[in-house]
Order: structure tokens, then sequence, then C-alpha cells
């Protein structure tokens, strides 16, 4: 698609003050698209473009709605006008309720509500941002060797999920059986991205950051826990890549990078990062001491229970049929560790 063309085209991005919402507005921006974007608090207009500003001019190409994914209000005019929607804002706790629905009940309302507001608005296809946690569980234990792929779904009937999987499962679901029964699935895109991280705009720290930030603040030890890492850039990259692309159309894309253990985290940041990885742990803790730990820590129960299990994807189809190559992990490491450090979130020295 011509660059001119592109300044004629809109696109929402939802949830545009968030980490991935963020890269999302700023990988747009570059292309030459208009954007719109949506805050629940009309204050927050300021503090989006401020942080867009670091990355790139914005001119006259970016527009600020206020509405929440808990009401309909603004949503018709937040997508009316537009050519795509880029659904990304979703809850992301520090900690899982103890009752689901505080999760369950916005995801999958506010993905149906931007999902219903956008076609019934005329665009050409809405691309929702949904999880590996929507493909990992499929309610077997332990979790099946090799990797996972766009065909593997978890369980949301599976007893021992967390909220938020259960969350971005039904969410996701809810969004296909609406398409299916209207109609309309090739309007319909979804990316599973993986754990992401990478370079940050704002001091608005998305959850999946706190692996670096706890590590670099000193954590007592590193628990034996990995996952599947990702940069928020090349994300925002599928995700409009995926917008347009004809091969795209009613699919559905894992975007996830390789597998790391915690302890290869802290090594890459002990090699490259210099006096910032002084406090950076470099002993494992026992995993019963783990558990124990998570009883007062919500952050660490959210995760407790993939203590050492390694579960890996495949994001052949996004490289095959969109062209899609992410990025060195060490490089979206070392750029998040690094932002988080200027930004002064974490310590430079010990």
């Amino acid at each position: 698609m011509e660059r001119a063309e592109r300044r004629e085209q809109t696109v929402l991005v939802t949830g545009g003050s968030g980490f991935l919402g963020g890269w999302c507005l700023v990988e747009l921006l570059r292309r030459g698209y208009r954007v719109r974007t949506t805050v629940r608090d009309p204050a927050r207009d300021a503090d989006v473009r401020a942080n867009l500003a670091s990355e790139v001019d914005l001119g006259d190409r970016l527009s600020v709605f206020v509405a929440d994914l808990n009401g309909d209000a603004g949503w018709q005019e937040a997508t009316r006008g537009c050519d795509y929607v880029l659904h990304v804002a979703s809850p992301f706790p520090p900690a899982q309720p103890k009752d689901p629905n505080e999760l369950i009940i916005p995801a999958r309302d506010g993905a149906l509500r931007v999902l219903r507001a956008g076609l019934e608005s005329g665009v050409r296809r809405v691309v929702l941002t949904s999880s590996t946690a929507a493909v990992r569980n499929s309610g077997d234990t332990p979790p099946p060797p090799g990797p996972l792929s766009e065909e593997d779904w978890t369980d949301p009937e599976n007893p021992d999920l967390t909220p938020y999987a259960r969350s971005k499962t039904i969410a996701e679901q809810a969004a296909w059986e609406l398409v299916r029964e209207n109609g309309n699935v090739g309007q319909l895109t979804v990316v599973n991205p993986s754990a992401i991280l990478g370079p940050v705009l704002s001091d608005d720290l998305s959850y999946s950051l706190e692996v670096i930030t706890r590590m670099l603040n000193g954590m007592p030890g590193l628990p034996r826990l990995g996952f599947s890492f990702v940069d928020v850039r090349d994300v925002a990259d599928l995700q409009v890549t995926a917008m347009t692309a004809p091969e795209a159309a009613g699919e559905r894309f894992l975007a996830a990078g390789p597998f790391l253990w915690l302890s290869e985290v802290a090594e890459i940041l002990h090699d490259h990062l210099g006096p910032a990885a002084a406090k950076v742990p470099r002993r494992t803790v026992p995993n019963l001491i783990v558990r124990v730990m998570a009883r007062f820590d919500p952050g660490l129960r959210s995760v407790v229970g993939e203590l050492g299990e390694k579960v890996t994807y495949s994001s052949e189809k996004a490289g095959t049929r969109l062209g899609w190559s992410p990025r060195p992990i060490e490089e979206t490491i070392l750029d998040c560790a690094q932002s988080l450090v200027r930004g002064e979130v974490v310590s430079e020295a010990a």
C-alpha cells in the first residue's frame, strides 16, 4: 500500500496509553496512517501525546476519544469513519482477583463491544489482541511436548486456569463466535502474543515487564520459571501487517519468541548491562520456597503454577504468511532493561 493512500486511512487503536497499544500507534504513524485511540479518562490525552512524541512526529494525525470497555458510550463515535481497528485494550492486573468475573466480563464484553462497533461502522478489519494464554492449556497436565500452534486452544473450564487465562480465552472465543454468526469471519484477525518485553514509552508499566524490573531491583533469587518472550515492537509490527494483509483475513497468528528460563535472562543482563545489572540475582530459589513466598506476593501467585514448566510456541504461520521476523531476544531484553533504567524505574547502581 502506497504511503499516500495510508494518509487517507484512519485506524483506531484501543488502549493507546498502554505498553503494546502505544507501540501500535507508533508503528501506524511511522507507516503514514492517521490514528485514533481511546482513553477512559480525558486527562490522559496529554500523556498519550507526550509518550508518542519521543518516538514519532504526531503532526495532526492523532485523535483521542473517551470510551470505556465497561460501557457502550463513545465506541460508535470512536469507530465511525475508521478503516481498521486494532483492539489492544484488555485488563491485565498485577494480582489475580478472587472472582474470575472481574476479568472475564470486561475482557469478553469489551471485545464484543469494540468488534460490534467496528463492524457496524463498516471497518475493513478488526485485529484483536489475544494471548498465548488462550493457546497453552488444553487441560492436559503436564503440558504437551513440542511447540503449540494456532490450532491449539486453552480449555476455559480447566479449574487450574488463572482468571487472566480464562478471560483471554473466553474473550477470543466470543469474538470468533460473533463473526461466524454474522457471516463476516474475514473481517476479524487475532494475534496471540507471548510474554511481551521491550522499551517502555512511559512509567505506566505493563505487568509483563515485572520480570525485568524485579531482577534489576534485586529480587531474593530466581524462581525456576521461564517464558517465551517477544518484543513489543515486533508484536506491533505484526498487528499492523495483519491489519491489511489478504492472507490474514479470518486467521489467528501466534507472536512468540524463544523460551528462556529466568536464569538465562539474568545471564544476558549480567553479560551486557554493566553496573545496572549489579542487583540481578544469580542463584535459583527452590520451588518449595517460591510457593511459600507466593502466599504473600500476588505477582508470584499468578505464575507459581508454571514452576518448572517449559511451554514453547511456533510462530511459523506468521513468518510464512506475513513475512514476520522478530528481532533477537537478547536485543529485546537489553532494550527493555536500559529503558527502565533511563526511566528511573530501577536504580542504575547497586
